[in-house]
């Protein structure tokens, strides 16, 4: 077995960019995910990044499993527009026009 293993990758802690809740997105550079715990900025906070998560949609979308998905960081939200938004995940769901919330895998960038 090696010995230089540090951790399974599953989560990572790391300094909070900004103040962040249990259960938010965190975007960190490259390192797309959701916070495991509260955390002011620059605070340590765990943060998945993998699993199936339910966030928070763009209401209007119509979401296709499969379909790669993008944090929209100004809203707070998961839009299929990845135009200026970060890779955050792939549809694990369908998620039709009118649904509040979809599920995500995350993916890492």
């Amino acid at each position: 077995m090696a010995t230089n293993l540090v951790s399974a990758g599953s989560h990572l802690t790391i300094p909070a960019p900004e103040l962040v809740s249990s259960g938010g997105v965190v975007i960190a550079g490259s390192i797309a995910g959701v916070a495991l715990g509260s955390a002011a900025a620059g605070e340590p906070v765990d943060v998945a990044v993998t699993g199936v998560w339910e966030l928070p949609k763009v209401g209007a979308q119509n979401l296709t499993l499969g379909e790669p998905v993008y944090w929209d960081s100004s809203a707070d939200l998961v839009t299929e527009t990845a135009s200026g938004n970060t890779r955050l995940g792939t549809v694990a769901q369908a998620a039709g026009a009118g649904v509040a919330t979809v599920l995500v895998r995350l993916v890492s960038i």
